[in-house]
C-alpha cells in the first residue's frame, strides 16, 4: 500500500475512533494543527480526514470556516437505529432465501453457543459480558457479509459510523442495570429465532426478526436518556445526543 494511503486512513480511523468514544462535544472546533499535533501527523492527513467524516455525516461546516463537531438528537440516533434494523432485516430476507452455506451454519451456531454459555448464568460477571458483546458483532456481521450485497453494506459501514447504531453500541447500558442479564437474553433468544428463520429459509420471519431485533437497542437508548449522569460515565459519547423532548423524539 503506498505509505501515503496508509496514513491517510490510519489518520482517518483515528479522528472516528476519537468522536465516537465522546472526545468532542457540539460546536468544538476541529481545527487542522491541533489534531495534526495530537495525531503526530501532518495537517495533509488530517484535512483529508476531516473532509470525509463531513461526509460521513459525523462532523460539519463551521460558519466561522473549517469543521466542527456536530450534535445529534435523540430522535436522529434512534432512526438510524431502526434504519440498520431495515437492512438487518433485508440482509437476513436475502440469505434466508438463497440459504445458509455449511460454513456460515457452523459460524452463526458457534455464535450461538458462546452466547448461550454468556447468557445463561444466575449472574453474569465482566468475562461474559465481553464474550457476548464479541459474539454479537460477530453474529450480526456474519449475517450482513452472507447477503451479499455490496450496496447494503456500503449503506450499513455509514449508519455503524454514526454513534450509538451499530449492534452492540448501547450494550454498555445493559452492564449496569438489574434488568439488563434479562435483556441480553431476549436479545439473545431472537438470535436464535433468525438463525432457525435463516435455517429453514424462511425469509419473510427473517427480514421481521431482523426488524425486530433493534427494539432492545432502542430501548437501552431510552434508558441512557432517562440515566444522563450514568450514561457518560458508561458512553461518553451521549455528550453528542444535544437538547430534544426525550419522550417525543423517541415516540415520534
Amino acid at each position: 500500500m503506498n505509505p501515503n494511503a496508509s496514513q491517510n486512513s490510519r489518520v482517518l480511523v483515528q479522528l472516528r475512533d476519537m468522536i465516537l468514544k465522546g472526545e468532542f462535544v457540539p460546536g468544538e472546533r476541529l481545527a487542522e494543527i491541533p489534531l495534526s499535533e495530537r495525531l503526530n501527523t501532518s495537517r495533509t492527513p488530517v484535512r483529508l480526514a476531516l473532509g470525509t467524516l463531513e461526509q460521513e455525516g459525523l462532523i460539519e461546516l463551521s460558519t466561522s470556516g473549517g469543521y466542527q463537531m456536530r450534535g445529534y438528537t435523540a430522535k436522529e440516533v434512534l432512526d438510524a437505529i431502526r434504519a440498520r434494523g431495515v437492512l438487518e432485516g433485508f440482509a437476513a430476507r436475502t440469505l434466508a432465501e438463497q440459504g445458509l452455506s455449511r460454513a456460515l451454519f457452523k459460524e452463526l451456531k458457534l455464535c450461538l453457543d458462546i452466547g448461550d454459555e454468556a447468557v445463561n448464568k444466575h449472574e453474569m460477571d465482566l468475562d461474559d459480558y465481553a464474550s457476548y458483546v464479541n459474539m454479537n458483532k460477530d453474529f450480526h456481521s456474519l449475517i450482513m457479509d452472507g447477503c451479499e450485497n455490496a450496496s447494503v453494506l456500503r449503506m450499513m459501514e455509514r449508519l455503524n459510523s454514526m454513534p450509538f447504531a451499530s449492534p452492540s453500541a448501547m450494550l454498555p447500558m445493559q452492564s449496569t442495570i438489574e434488568e439488563g442479564t434479562r435483556w441480553m437474553q431476549l436479545a439473545h433468544l431472537q438470535h436464535h429465532h433468525l438463525f432457525h428463520a435463516l435455517e429453514r429459509g424462511q425469509s419473510a420471519r427473517a427480514q421481521a426478526l431482523g426488524e425486530e431485533h433493534v427494539e432492545i437497542a432502542c430501548r437501552n437508548l431510552e434508558y441512557a436518556l432517562e440515566k444522563p449522569e450514568l450514561a457518560m460515565q458508561l458512553l461518553p459519547a451521549m455528550r453528542l445526543v444535544t437538547g430534544t423532548s426525550r419522550r417525543v423524539a423517541l415516540k415520534a
